[in-house]
């Protein structure tokens, strides 16, 4: 009977974990009768799909912190909902997967990059208005507590 505590306590390394099973046991028995690479792949991207839903509510995080910071008189209360929300739903995936928490900084990276792009549309401010790398640390972003002044 398989151990299923990893894929209750943290999907992402659960799918990792058995993407390099399902490899080694495909690299063992030629005569398996199933098609165990695709298997493996279909898995192992299963955990990308969550790496990525991180980078995008990092990026909206992110995006919504810069019009806060930058745009102060255009403040509203729907941005502060859409920052407390985006707070709670990253919270959520890092519960559920734990060991996405390895890839914060290459995905804070990633989605400040978004984040900017996005705030340079919405805002018609020029890109040299925001920082050229997340001026936030994750720790500092998750709190209830921080809005950014200006």
């Amino acid at each position: 009977m398989p151990d299923t505590r990893l894929y209750d306590s943290d999907f992402f390394a659960w799918t990792q974990d058995q993407a390099g099973r399902l490899r080694r046991l495909a690299a063992e028995r030629s005569n398996v009768d199933l098609d165990l690479e695709n298997l493996a792949e279909e898995i192992e991207s299963m955990g990308r799909s969550e790496q990525r839903e991180l980078i995008s509510r990092l990026s909206v995080l992110m995006l919504h912190l810069l019009k806060w910071r930058f745009q102060p008189n255009l403040r509203s209360a729907s941005w502060k909902a859409t920052i407390a929300v985006q707070r709670a739903d990253l919270s959520d995936l890092l519960l559920d997967s734990p060991s996405l928490k390895s890839k914060l900084g290459e995905s804070i990276g990633r989605a400040y990059g978004r984040a900017v792009i996005k705030a340079i549309a919405e805002t018609g401010l020029p890109e040299d208005t925001f920082p050229p790398d997340c001026p936030w640390a994750f720790e500092q972003m998750m709190d209830p507590s921080f809005l950014p002044e200006a």
